[in-house]
């Protein structure tokens, strides 16, 4: 397994829409990735979340993630300036392997209303249910989530 790299930096357009007075951050290098804010600061704070987001999306995928282009050189369209967007990876990696994610069950309902009687904790019941049947003991789930 190749050595996901911990920290990227990327170049990207910080520019200001005039019809929303809104700025924008885009890209270069990566198709897709932009996002916007109400101030400067907020643009680039949300810049490191979609750069983040999207390097995630990346790696999990096995797609290819492209070199930066040379911050020297570049200059935007529409006047835009250049910044450096920098994100460090492993809070990310780790914040988005832990975070909770709904599915949904059915169960027939007289089913339902004897777990509610009993208060019975569905998420709970669910995880021990496909722990066991993975054979992954609580010690194992968390070094798997950290991967």
């Amino acid at each position: 397994m190749n050595k996901k790299p911990d920290r990227y930096r990327y170049p990207a357009f910080l520019g200001l829409d005039e019809t929303t007075g809104r700025y924008y951050i885009l890209f270069p290098d990566l198709p897709g990735c932009t996002t916007t804010g109400d101030t400067e600061d907020e643009a680039l704070a949300c810049a490191r979340e979609a750069l983040s987001l999207h390097l995630f999306g990346m790696e999990d995928d096995g797609d290819e993630i492209p070199a930066p282009s040379p911050f020297m050189g570049l200059a935007g369209e529409n006047g835009e300036a250049v910044v450096l967007i920098d994100v460090w990876m492993p809070s990310f990696r780790e914040r988005m392997e832990t975070k909770a994610v709904n599915r949904t069950v059915t169960l027939p309902g007289w089913l339902d209303r004897e777990a509610k009687t009993a208060a019975l904790n569905y998420s709970q019941i669910l995880q021990d249910g496909i722990m066991e049947r993975l054979n992954i003991s609580r010690q194992v789930s968390r070094f798997l989530g950290n991967r």
